[in-house]
């Protein structure tokens, strides 16, 4: 695992050790009653556009993209659903990310799209902190306890989203619960991105549902700058698309996530 993976993994336990005793009593998640994303993906679909969960992304390790406060959260937020954003992934990790829970609760007032929650869950307390329709659950970080978080997640109303990163991770995820699993072509260990890991995981995950009889929707995350790295991905299998960086740094966000929803057609 790559060091600053590990730096933010220490500071995320830290944050909870912090958060633990205060977090709130009352479940967030009975304030609202939850967004169905798989019935959207496949509306976006059957469209003939491109599922695409644009992320609203305030850094990431290394590169500083833009200071956004919980109001320009939630203004980015409505130009993504205005260009026809799937869902909106909001980051809460506040160190590397640069990320808040208040812009997570800002993103979910204002759009009608499912919200997801991207973060570091290495406790069952994180779960208690805030409401979202969607959670992220990343093998490679809660290796043999995943089954019980995302059972947990599913028992408190969110859909958990499971990141794998290669076929060890990809194993793990296929044994919980999950509907949803996330591919990041972000190596994990040197961080480089690499596109092949959605084609090279995503036919295996086809395989399992054929074998198996059951139905999972595949993300790819990471690394997709242009449409045809969408296209490529989509192709490779992948039902939607996880897209953070190249809206960040566009010039305009509605464009660009405007870009990539029509990018393929299925029609």
């Amino acid at each position: 695992m790559h060091d600053s993976i590990l730096h933010i993994l220490n500071t995320t336990k830290t944050r909870v050790q912090a958060f633990g005793a205060d977090v709130q009593k009352e479940d967030p998640q009975l304030q609202f009653q939850k967004r169905d994303f798989i019935a959207a993906v496949a509306a976006v679909r059957a469209d003939g556009r491109v599922p695409v969960i644009a992320e609203v992304k305030p850094a990431s390790p290394g590169k500083s993209f833009r200071d956004i406060p919980p109001a320009v959260a939630a203004e980015l937020a409505w130009e993504m659903e205005e260009a026809g954003a799937v869902a909106i992934s909001v980051l809460t990790e506040p160190g590397v990310f640069r990320g808040s829970l208040e812009n997570l609760n800002a993103v979910r007032k204002t759009v009608c799209l499912p919200v997801l929650r991207k973060d570091f869950i290495i406790d069952r307390l994180q779960l208690e902190e805030a409401g979202s329709d969607l959670i992220l659950l990343i093998a490679g970080i809660l290796g043999k306890e995943l089954d019980a978080f995302v059972d947990l997640a599913l028992e408190k109303g969110f859909e958990p989203l499971v990141e794998v990163h290669n076929r060890e991770e990809l194993e793990l995820a296929l044994e919980t619960g999950t509907k949803l699993i996330g591919i990041n072509n972000r190596n994990f260990e040197t961080l480089k991105i690499d596109l092949a890991t959605t084609e090279e995981l995503a036919p295996l995950i086809r395989e399992y549902d054929l074998d198996h009889g059951t139905s999972h929707i595949i993300i790819s995350e990471s690394g997709m700058n242009s449409p045809e790295d969408a296209r490529r991905v989509m192709q490779a299998g992948a039902d939607a698309v996880l897209i953070g960086s190249s809206l960040m740094e566009s010039d305009s966000v509605f464009e660009k996530t405007k870009e990539f929803v029509q990018s393929f057609c299925w029609r």
